[in-house]
């Protein structure tokens, strides 16, 4: 088995305003990136009614397609833009953190990078907010719960920003654990670690500006890691944002691509000894072109090493 990719070229056609910092060319930046691992590239298909049902009540898909716009940008709020392009390029990105899951399962691949934007752990039950339509990795994540009859599956988030989407749609379903390190104070302004859930099923780590990589690596080694290990999931997810750059222009918590490929490594580690290598990460933030190329680089050859030895 080895690592695919999932991307789609209507990722490209969600267009910002101009000055926006989640744009199209992080995508394309990423995918040039990771074209000399030379891995197997997947089309995302569109997420149907049904699968997105599992996180989102039909209301928000309504008011989604109804938003859409023919030419120009409808504002959703501050920061969330759609073009006439959007909703499919959300509905690819749905849909390949779902395709994922499947691959993984069935053997296709033994783990899988989803190289789409836009991204998702932002966006709540029935409210789209920081550059989020849909929750893609916590959609995928019941997918494989409802779909392939899993039991435990956990979400490391290692995005900047606290992942309130993905948050809002888990917390309270004991089947799915759910971590978050973050800067705080930091958009969107949760992610306090208080905040654990329904059933303390999430566990949030807030850091402070300037944390750095030992701030960071000490939390997941004392918090994150030995909670995951508790929680023994049959299914790895990954939040796979890589704002916490040094170099990123949204926030500053100073991290390098060795901190990401070592918490890769280590979130691979412990999906091999829990549930056979099962791994999805889904492509979140990284405004930096060129640090978000190297920081998804670095992050998807490690997933890599871990299916060709």
């Amino acid at each position: 088995m080895s690592t695919k990719i999932i991307t789609h070229d209507d990722c490209l056609d969600h267009v910002n305003p101009q000055g926006h910092p989640e744009q199209v060319v992080r995508l394309e930046y990423v995918l040039m990136a990771l074209a000399p691992l030379g891995l197997e590239t997947v089309s995302a298909p569109l997420a149907p009614d049904d699968d997105l049902l599992r996180c989102h009540p039909q209301s928000h898909i309504t008011a989604l397609r109804a938003a859409a716009p023919q030419e120009g940008w409808s504002r959703l709020d501050a920061d969330t833009h759609m073009s006439p392009g959007t909703l499919t390029a959300a509905l690819r990105a749905a849909g390949g953190a779902i395709r994922a899951v499947d691959m993984v399962m069935s053997g296709e691949a033994g783990n899988v990078f989803v190289a789409t934007r836009p991204p998702g752990h932002h966006c709540e039950r029935e409210t789209p907010m920081g550059f989020c339509f849909f929750g893609n990795v916590a959609l995928a994540a019941k997918h494989a719960l409802e779909h392939h009859g899993l039991s435990r599956v956990a979400i490391v988030d290692f995005d900047v920003h606290h992942g309130n989407g993905t948050q809002d749609l888990v917390e309270g379903d004991g089947r799915i654990f759910f971590a978050s390190t973050h800067q705080m104070p930091l958009y969107p302004g949760t992610g306090h670690a208080h905040e654990t859930g329904g059933y303390g099923n999430v566990l949030n780590c807030p850091l402070p500006d300037g944390a750095g990589s030992a701030a960071f690596r000490a939390v997941m080694e004392a918090e994150v890691l030995p909670a995951v290990e508790r929680f023994a999931p049959e299914f790895v997810f990954i939040s796979a944002g890589f704002d916490a750059h040094v170099d990123d222009p949204l926030a500053g918590m100073n991290l390098t691509e060795d901190d990401f490929s070592w918490i890769t490594q280590r979130l691979c580690d412990l999906a091999a000894k829990h549930c056979k290598g099962r791994v999805v990460s889904c492509l979140e933030g990284g405004y930096d072109l060129e640090a978000l190329a190297a920081s998804a680089a670095a992050h998807v050859s490690i997933l890599k090493e871990q299916t060709h030895g």
